[in-house]
């Protein structure tokens, strides 16, 4: 008898604190649902439209301002804690110039936006225009009274993947790396087989083509440079040099 009375005991204790755990539990879903509806209707929390700070946007120098605040519209006049940041920071990541972004709540009616914009390192031709293209390859549309001075990369077509295009940019920085300050002269690299690159260079007066391989850009350029009065007096007329040969310099008639 003694040992069913004890555990009657041990069972109450068990309900009673199964119970227990269940009231808190519904207690503190009410409580959240209660912080959740204040914040996310309560007139303090609102991103108001009427106040240029409530949406800051840093580090945006080429990024499109219109475009960013366009992602946030849907957000405007609503609690900031509504605002789905994840969705926006995706959203941000699939415009012009942008490479990273965060979004931040401000407490207590704040949105500050982040970007970090990629870095054009040159000029791109087609026949549809000129566009800029970064060091992964993504293509960027200068924009409006903005001034680069980049030289012009050759090889690539409007149909390349981008992969394709990070190929010939990879070439492209090979060469801007080796030429160091001599790329001052340079005004076209051409990648199109990045084995055997092709340079245009302003040297003197004119603008040369030169046949450059697959290295030592600098030293053949400087080579170049060493020889080229005797090569002004002897071939005035010819624009485009092989260089590839490591003993001579051969002018392409």
């Amino acid at each position: 008898m003694a040992r069913e009375s004890k555990t009657k005991k041990i069972n109450w204790r068990l309900i009673g604190a199964l119970l227990l755990f269940v009231l808190l539990g519904v207690s503190t879903a009410m409580a959240a649902r209660s912080v959740r509806s204040f914040v996310t209707t309560a007139p303090q929390f609102r991103l108001s439209r009427d106040r240029p700070e409530a949406l800051t946007l840093e580090n945006v120098h080429y990024a499109s301002r219109p475009k960013i605040l366009r992602v946030f519209s849907p957000d405007f006049e609503h609690s900031i804690f509504s605002a789905p940041l994840g969705e926006r920071r995706r959203e941000l990541l699939a415009i012009d110039w942008v490479e990273a972004a965060s979004v931040s709540r401000i407490w207590p009616d704040r949105i500050v936006v982040r970007i970090r914009e990629r870095k054009p390192v040159a000029f791109v031709s087609f026949r549809s225009g000129v566009l800029l293209i970064d060091r992964s390859g993504v293509l960027l549309d200068p924009p409006p009274q903005a001034q680069f001075a980049f030289p012009v990369l050759n090889g690539i077509r409007e149909t390349d993947t981008e992969l394709e295009r990070r190929e010939r940019v990879r070439a492209f920085l090979r060469v801007e790396a080796d030429m160091g300050y001599l790329v001052k002269d340079i005004s076209e690299v051409d990648a199109t087989d990045p084995d055997d690159i092709r340079l245009v260079a302003q040297v003197g007066n004119r603008a040369v083509e030169l046949l450059m391989g697959d290295g030592d850009f600098a030293r053949r350029y400087q080579n170049f440079l060493n020889h080229y009065s005797e090569i002004e007096k002897h071939s005035p007329e010819v624009r485009v040099f092989d260089l590839r040969l490591e003993d001579r310099i051969t002018a392409k008639r």
